[in-house]
């Protein structure tokens, strides 16, 4: 379900970014904007779209923990821990 969502919303962005150079391209034809104005501008997206998508990961891996946190679930470190605990006290 997750694969599911994440698929979409990048689908979902593939679409926007394609349409979005679309419209830049039918404004630089026009005259209405210039290359170079057009070419920051989506330089600016690109990088704004990059650091969301750094803030969404980060929120995820958070939210991710604190599900199981509140489960109980052991995680690889714990299991290691105890493997070790376990290891020292034989």
């Amino acid at each position: 379900m997750l694969k599911d969502i994440l698929y979409t919303g990048i689908g979902a962005v593939t679409i926007l970014k394609d349409k979005i150079e679309e419209e830049m391209k039918k404004l630089e034809d026009s005259g209405k904007i210039k290359r170079d104005d057009a070419k920051s501008f989506m330089d600016s997206l690109i990088t704004k779209g990059k650091e969301s998508d750094d803030e969404l990961k980060t929120k995820i891996k958070d939210t991710i923990k604190e599900v199981i946190d509140e489960l109980g679930i052991a995680t690889k470190d714990d299991i290691l821990k105890l493997k070790e605990d376990l290891a020292s006290k034989s």
